[in-house]
């Protein structure tokens, strides 16, 4: 497994900005696809967005196409979520998760490492 730690949550205006960053502990991390999942309170935690081992693809969830921005970069053993235009619904904790397949898929059980979220609030 792979030791992933979320940072850039925090409070931030509807239609502000905010940059997630997970770092991961392992010089594995590029045999890995990436994932953004995100959970609030009362809800399933669900996929954000994912990006693929060599970071040339990557997959949104439709709420936030558009918006987001997830990237890459293996010298840095880091994975970044550029979070444009943020909306109320937006507010939730957000977790980075690696994965052991070539594409990143939005189903949970498919990721065999977690970091422990980062809490993202959007006022509106």
């Amino acid at each position: 497994q792979v030791q992933l730690v979320e940072s850039g949550g925090g409070l931030v205006q509807a239609g502000g900005s905010l940059r997630l960053a997970c770092a991961a502990s392992e010089f594995t991390f590029t045999w890995n696809s990436e994932g953004w999942f995100r959970q609030s309170p009362g809800k399933e935690r669900e996929f954000v967005a994912g990006i693929s081992k060599g970071g040339d693809r990557t997959f949104y969830a439709d709420p936030v196409k558009g918006r987001f921005t997830i990237s890459r970069d293996n010298a840095k053993n880091m994975v970044l979520l550029q979070m444009n235009s943020l909306k109320h619904e937006d507010t939730a904790v957000y977790y980075c998760a690696a994965s052991s397949y070539d594409l990143p898929e939005p189903k949970l059980h498919m990721y065999h490492s977690w970091g422990q979220g980062t809490q993202v609030t959007v006022s509106s």
